[in-house]
């Protein structure tokens, strides 16, 4: 029995580490950056994509790629792999880049004997576009800085450096590219944290788009002074950043900039926005539709208020006996004649179509299906609205001749007996 109670809870506590730390390493690419003055006395920054690793775990953990830059995250109160749970290794993209504080010195809240550190990004990426993650490295240095813009006294990295890291900050979001319908209410995600309390954090949400550029929303933490609404200051204690936009419109459309400072530290997470407007389509006839055979009638199928511009009508025809069928059916047939009108621009920048063509009806057609196909980026399957044929045979000017006689001769019958049944009513009357 106590030999199936350890089992029990080792399974249980590989299970817990298997959960909380999913991600041991992950091969990154480390965008190392080369600045030099060329012959025409231009400043000229060459990046350098240099292999390297992050990896977690302690100060005496060897490299587990002794060919690359070692970025090795010890333990502090931040874990950026709790951005990333239940993530796959091979579902995330990494680059890790240098930081710039501009030669500024700021002292950072954080326990050890260097006063020092050079900085450094990482970012992690879904490769489905999921979520994005910006985390900052601290490697703690005695040299102090320079006083001048740090590119200009890069230290060098060797390709097989270990470089013992902590993370002091992480901002993340779960809406790296958000596509809105017209009036629809949209949140932003955006989260941070800082490895220590009380920090004098500023958090900004700005709109880009088209080189125009508003501030939507600033807090200060120190001073507790706010502008803009967008961001409930509840949340914003806990790290919860995110923006809502309550009304979409054609104008919301651009990139929404979500920016956290901590002296000497800044990062920003771009959510990119899209109006996506599907478009309402109609036919102008009716599910059925009737026509004696040589008549002729004007098909149109009306794609309206869509956005963006690009869209494509289809008009196709098939026999619905036989489109059911799974083998040996008939591909539906394309029609060629069809003619489109120009592109509609409507008051609320939205877009409208119409795809036309001239049915001549023909007893050979009757009973045939027709179908609009409308696709649009806003749509995962086309919008389709069909009709049904009817043809009937045209009615013979002698079918018409015979019913006006018998009409006419009926009328005359009529018009002689009714004297004959007036006097007989008489008679019946006196007697």
């Amino acid at each position: 029995m106590g030999l199936i109670l350890r089992i029990l809870i080792y399974l249980y506590l590989y299970a817990g580490m298997q959960c909380v730390h999913q991600i041991s390493w992950l091969p990154c690419q480390f965008i190392d950056e080369h600045v030099f003055v060329n012959s025409e006395g231009h400043t000229v920054t060459e990046l350098l994509h240099r292999k390297a690793m992050l990896q977690f775990g302690q100060k005496e953990d060897t490299p587990i790629n002794p060919n690359a830059i070692t970025f090795l995250v010890i333990g502090s109160k931040l874990d950026m792999r709790r951005y990333v749970e239940g993530v796959e290794a091979d579902q995330l993209e990494c680059e890790i880049r240098r930081y710039s504080t501009a030669g500024i010195h700021v002292r950072w809240p954080a326990k050890g004997t260097e006063e020092y550190n050079r900085w450094f990004t990482c970012t992690l990426k879904h490769t489905e576009g999921l979520f994005i993650v910006t985390s900052f490295l601290r490697h703690p240095s005695a040299q102090p800085p320079s006083g001048q813009q740090d590119y200009r006294s890069w230290s060098s990295i060797s390709d097989t450096e270990i470089l013992i890291t902590t993370v002091t900050m992480g901002m993340k979001t779960q809406t790296p590219s958000v596509k809105a319908k017209l009036g629809s209410q949209q949140k932003f995600h955006c989260q941070f944290a800082i490895d220590h309390k009380g920090p004098n954090v500023t958090v900004e949400w700005h709109w880009q788009n088209r080189g125009e550029r508003t501030r939507l929303f600033s807090h200060a933490s120190r001073s507790g002074q706010t502008k803009g609404t967008g961001v409930g200051l509840r949340s914003l204690a806990d790290g919860d950043a995110s923006y809502t936009l309550q009304y979409s419109k054609m104008s919301s459309e651009g990139t929404y900039i979500c920016s956290v400072s901590v002296l000497p530290l800044f990062a920003s997470l771009d959510i990119s926005m899209h109006i996506e407007e599907p478009p309402r389509v109609s036919l102008n006839v009716a599910p059925i539709l009737s026509l004696q055979e040589g008549e002729e009638q004007k098909v149109t199928c009306e794609a309206e208020s869509y956005y963006p511009l690009d869209v494509e009508i289809v008009w196709y025809q098939q026999d619905p006996t036989v489109s059911g069928q799974r083998v040996g059916s008939p591909l539906p047939k394309v029609l060629q004649n069809v003619l489109l009108s120009s592109h509609k621009h409507n008051s609320d920048k939205t877009y409208s179509l119409s795809a036309f063509f001239y049915l001549e009806a023909s007893l050979g057609i009757s009973g045939r299906q027709f179908t609009c196909s409308v696709s649009h980026k806003s749509l995962r399957v086309p919008i389709k609205k069909s009709f049904i044929l009817n043809v009937e045979e045209p009615t013979s000017w002698f079918f018409y001749l015979s019913v006006g006689l018998i009409i006419v001769l009926l009328l005359v019958i009529l018009v002689v007996m009714l004297p004959n049944l007036n006097s007989e009513k008489a008679i019946l009357r006196t007697n």
